[in-house]
């Protein structure tokens, strides 16, 4: 008679064997799943940060002090790329210019270890680092397009338009108190930006270059405005916003003269 109680014995499962084998193939598909994630996500962090840089912002360094004591020098900023070409350029602005012509020195090549050189590339195409900061200036603008800007009338001050400025952001030597260190009368001509550093008095802005006799007489082309500062990012107990003090500057529009 046949035992039905017996029981059939079946095929060991290999799955719960005890083998190795699938567990190491699956950690080995797991690991590669994840080394292609990371990779991926680190492809499109580049590419978004590239694509950032080169149409919305990007990080400068302060090369000089014409900007003290709103910006010092070795200061990072970042910069809106929108302006001038989708937002239009307003007085008081602190924007960055690549060199109208005659404005900058020429600049010594340093060398580079080739670790460093390469770290330096890399953070520059997404922003991080700016190694072509000494071949543009900052500078705050003062007079747009069609502008009547003069200096020094009653007070020592600067005046666009028949409107005084009374300028907050400007630092000036003990000894002065006028707005500029010397007279001018200018009208900006089209297309064309009159800018001053905020350090009046050491300063290679359009007054210096003016009284130079710079062939463009000191005036900034618009099309070398590289876009506004917005924000000084580093050192961290100096971040903050940049002003372009509307205040300043309200009721000097043509429009409203």
């Amino acid at each position: 008679m046949t035992d039905v109680t017996g029981s059939i014995e079946s095929e060991p499962d290999e799955t719960t064997s005890g083998s190795p084998e699938p567990t190491k193939r699956s950690r080995s598909k797991s690991a590669k799943l994840f080394a292609r994630d990371v990779l991926f996500i680190l492809i499109a962090a580049i590419l978004i940060s590239f694509l950032i840089k080169t149409f919305l912002i990007r990080s400068f360094y302060i090369p000089s002090d014409s900007m003290n004591d709103t910006l010092l020098k070795n200061d990072r900023i970042i910069v809106n790329q929108l302006e001038p070409d989708l937002m239009p350029i307003e007085h008081g602005d602190v924007i960055v210019f690549t060199d109208p012509g005659g404005w900058l020195d020429p600049q010594i090549d340093t060398d580079q270890n080739p670790f460093t050189q390469f770290i330096d590339t890399v953070l520059s195409v997404v922003g991080l680092t700016a190694p072509d900061s000494n071949d543009h200036l900052i500078k705050r603008v003062i007079g747009l397009p069609g502008d009547h800007i003069t200096c020094c009338g009653n007070f020592g001050f600067i005046s666009v338009n028949g409107v005084p400025l009374d300028e907050p952001y400007v630092k000036l030597p003990s000894s002065d108190s006028d707005a500029a260190p010397e007279e001018f009368d200018v009208t900006v001509p089209e297309d064309r930006l009159w800018v001053m550093g905020d350090n009046r008095y050491n300063s290679g802005d359009s007054l210096f270059h003016n009284n130079q006799g710079d062939p463009d007489g000191g005036f900034v082309p618009i099309e070398n405005v590289v876009g506004r500062a917005l924000l000084i990012t580093w050192p961290i107990d100096r971040w903050t916003w940049l002003d372009n003090f509307p205040v300043v500057f309200d009721g000097v529009s043509k429009e409203n003269n």
